[in-house]
């Protein structure tokens, strides 16, 4: 089987392999009840990361667009969600070598799910005693009009927090909590097997999520004059969260009681000359320090740092076009649960795209997938932007403006975007981890994926910051975040080869000890049958 799957790992057959029937192929994809057991809790786990997740994000831009305007994210990106991933990193390290992993991951859950409970219902009814506005009225006669943007997150403060843990529930759940824990009792076999599966079924949660969400808008809507609807969808939308968080905990606990102990559905991978009882002794500045020695895992870092800046310079501009055609929270609420909901459809056909390619492809073009399209799809939205105005005849014949149809457009560059990542990015990714020890795993999962993707965002909202103050506004810094998106996706493409050479070199020794194994195997087995047959 890991002959077979190294084979399709580097985009060709197995030499001398018997070709299959499609009866066989379709039987190969689904999991053995062996390992039902195994995938499906964290099949489950993984849909309520992302419906929980879904649901995070509209909200934080419904709660920040609406009340600061798109403007004012590349300074949250920079001031907040960096220093708190930083924060985070320093705290799951201590975690990580004091507590054992399943304390880690309750001791990093539970304080998520508190805090968005405690915003739905206690935090937001009470934000206008909380938030400094006549402070802020005052400040900003005293301060130059560039302190504007940081002004507007000291007022809305509490809603601040809350985009920025609601984004590093996706490096924190997402990337450290599941996907650690996913690579540590699945093998690498089943991670190339099932790994771009994993979103076939979760991303099904995309499209339940947006579609709650739609439905919470419609029940404010509905409410009588004098109620306020937002605070009231709040408290729908946090509940829905509580209640998601005490199935992913309840996954991970059935799993630690049944899956864990069973040494026939899960082997532990030591490193080598470590026992199994000793923890990794390093402090932050040695982990790093650890982690910039190896140029696989500076070139995985550099993918993550790509990944974030890219798609903020583009998501951040259609932001601003969508706060424009949708200033009312209700309409820009009830978009966002349509645009999720379609973004779920678009990654589960791409789920099924993104196992062909892997399977036909290999590693390095499922890898550069998601590059090529950001890349195409965001000079596609820059380009319409910056010539609306030669566009504007053209774009009547169709019967919309070009506000609306840059709205569009860019959402599907989004959407693209987003389900190129869940289908083919983020399986490739994790893929990369399963080569790793487990120092170099355990280490490098808090520090790619917790600080590397806010610094990705940081760095791409500097950049926007930066071009704002020289140019004077978001729209006229449009041609050089154009070519700057060029060069980053230049790079990216760089490093995914160089990692595609490395992770391929893995899978040939993978498939030689394999080749071995099953030798030896047959040769132990051999004599009794000769044996038996000679008796005969």
């Amino acid at each position: 089987v890991v002959t077979s799957m190294a084979a399709s790992a580097n985009g060709a057959a197995a030499a001398g392999a018997p070709n299959r029937s499609i009866g066989q192929k379709l039987k190969d994809m689904i999991p053995t009840p062996q390992e039902r057991k195994k995938l499906g809790p964290l099949a489950l786990m993984f849909f309520v990361i992302l419906f929980n997740y879904t649901i995070l994000r509209d909200t934080k831009d419904v709660l920040v667009v609406t009340a600061a305007g798109a403007e004012v994210i590349p300074f949250l990106k920079t001031y907040c969600n960096l220093p708190g991933a930083v924060l985070f990193t320093v705290l799951y390290s201590k975690l990580n070598n004091s507590l054992t992993r399943e304390q880690v991951f309750y001791v990093c859950i539970i304080p998520f799910i508190l805090f968005f409970l405690a915003f739905g219902f206690i935090i937001y009814p009470n934000t206008a005693a909380l938030h400094p506005v006549v402070w802020s009225a005052w400040a900003a006669t005293k301060l130059p009009a560039s302190f504007a943007p940081l002004l507007s997150i000291v007022r809305n403060w509490t809603f601040a927090l809350f985009y920025t843990l609601a984004e590093l529930w996706g490096s924190v759940v997402v990337s450290v909590l599941f996907w650690g824990f996913a690579n540590e009792v699945t093998t690498v076999d089943e991670a190339k097997k099932y790994y771009p599966l994993f979103g076939l079924g979760a991303n099904v949660a995309l499209v339940f999520s947006g579609q709650y969400v739609r439905y919470v808008s419609d029940i404010r809507a509905k409410l009588p004059p004098g109620v306020d609807g937002w605070a009231v969808s709040l408290k729908y939308l946090m509940a829905m969260i509580a209640a998601g968080g005490a199935v992913i905990m309840g996954c991970f606990y059935y799993m630690q009681r049944k899956i864990i102990p069973d040494p026939t559905l899960f082997e532990p991978r030591k490193s080598k000359g470590q026992s199994k009882k000793k923890k990794t002794q390093m402090t932050l500045g040695q982990s790093f320090k650890f982690l910039a020695s190896s140029p696989y895992i500076r070139n995985m870092a550099l993918l993550v740092i790509a990944y974030g800046s890219a798609i903020n310079i583009v998501e951040v501009s259609f932001k601003s076009h969508l706060k424009t055609a949708f200033p009312d929270p209700n309409a820009y609420s009830a978009f966002m649960g349509n645009f999720s909901s379609v973004t779920g459809v678009v990654t589960l056909v791409m789920m099924l795209v993104g196992r062909w390619v892997f399977r036909n492809f290999g590693w390095g073009v499922a890898a550069a997938i998601t590059p090529v399209v950001l890349g195409i799809t965001g000079i596609g939205f820059f380009a319409l932007t910056l010539f609306a105005g030669q566009a504007a005849p053209i774009i009547a014949l169709a019967g919309t403006t070009p506000l609306m149809a840059a709205v569009f457009i860019g959402a599907a560059q989004v959407i693209m975007s987003k389900a190129c990542k869940y289908s083919c990015f983020d399986p490739s990714k994790e893929m990369l981890y399963i080569s790793l020890d487990e120092t170099s795993r355990n280490e490098g999962k808090a520090a790619i994926d917790v600080i590397g993707n806010p610094l990705g965002k940081s760095g791409g909202s500097f950049i926007q910051q930066v071009l704002i103050f020289g140019t004077g506004s978001l729209a006229a810094s449009t041609p050089y975040l154009a070519v700057i998106l060029v060069g980053i996706i230049g790079m990216w493409l760089v490093a995914a080869k160089s990692l595609d050479k490395q992770f391929s070199a893995f899978m040939l020794k993978e498939t030689a000890a394999a080749r071995e194994k099953m030798k030896a195997t047959k040769q132990v087995e051999e004599p009794p049958a000769t044996a038996a047959a000679g008796s005969s």
